[in-house]
């Protein structure tokens, strides 16, 4: 069984999030959603509720876990006893910062980087996003699963 991790800050968890996490079930054995934190950062939502959000979304799928770890990525999925990384894409410029990660990650820990393409209807689908639309009063749900 081939576990695969899934990290971002998820500051909310979008729809394109989960859509990546939804196509990579069939690919993977289990899929561990890593919420990284910075503690340098404030997060828009705290890490609990985004914790407690995302274990909500896939309360019936015992083959995702939700867990938060600080530190590098690559040795999260290493004690989450990942074999891969994986990583969502949404444009060119996204494959560009996601190859360089990937190939440090490679060169320092030995996992691969698996990338998903975002469904073309999610493209413009960013927690960044988001947060814009919720500090300007509008409307954010259809972003948000």
């Amino acid at each position: 069984m081939v576990t695969a991790f899934y990290a971002g800050s998820f500051d909310p968890f979008t729809t394109g999030h989960k859509s990546i996490v939804d196509r990579a079930l069939p690919l993977f054995g289990k899929v561990v959603i890593g919420i990284g934190v910075n503690t340098a950062k404030r997060g828009w939502q705290p890490v609990e509720e985004r914790l407690d959000a995302i274990r909500a979304i896939y309360a019936g799928e015992p083959r995702v876990e939700v867990v938060a770890y600080s530190g590098l990525t690559c040795d999260a999925a290493r004690a989450a006893g990942a074999a891969v990384l994986l990583r969502g894409v949404r444009s060119c410029a996204d494959f560009e910062y996601e190859r360089n990660i990937a190939d440090v990650n490679r060169n320092i820990s030995g996992l691969e980087s698996v990338f998903i393409l975002a469904h073309p209807a999610l493209a413009c689908v960013s927690s960044s996003l988001v947060r814009e639309l919720a500090a300007f009063g509008h409307d954010y749900s259809q972003y948000i699963p």
